[in-house]
């Protein structure tokens, strides 16, 4: 069943289907702070798969947990981490996180 929070805007007709996979073995924080008007964050755990929507111009902030703070340790664009549109559609949604 799909977890909606933090929907995408309404005004916002170029939302992607994404996904991110923490390939480290630290906890990693995933933020979007450059849409106005909405923000997105996440706790990954280590070899975890983030299933997400956000909008075509999205950059997801990939912040790495250290003992008691976190480093900004990348910043990807949501259209780098978009699925392709041939991936059929019920395995695009099962696990979505908005």
């Amino acid at each position: 069943m799909p977890q909606i929070l933090d929907p995408v805007p309404q005004d916002r007709p170029d939302r992607l289907t994404c996904t991110y996979l923490n390939y480290t073995s630290q906890i990693q924080v995933v933020r979007i702070t450059n849409i106005t008007n909405w923000y997105f964050e996440r706790v990954v755990f280590p070899g975890q798969r983030l299933l997400f929507a956000a909008p075509g111009d999205a950059h997801l902030e990939i912040h790495t947990g250290m003992m008691a703070s976190a480093i900004l340790s990348d910043t990807l664009t949501c259209a780098d981490l978009a699925i392709p549109d041939h991936v059929p559609s019920d395995l695009r949604s099962d696990t979505l996180v908005a």
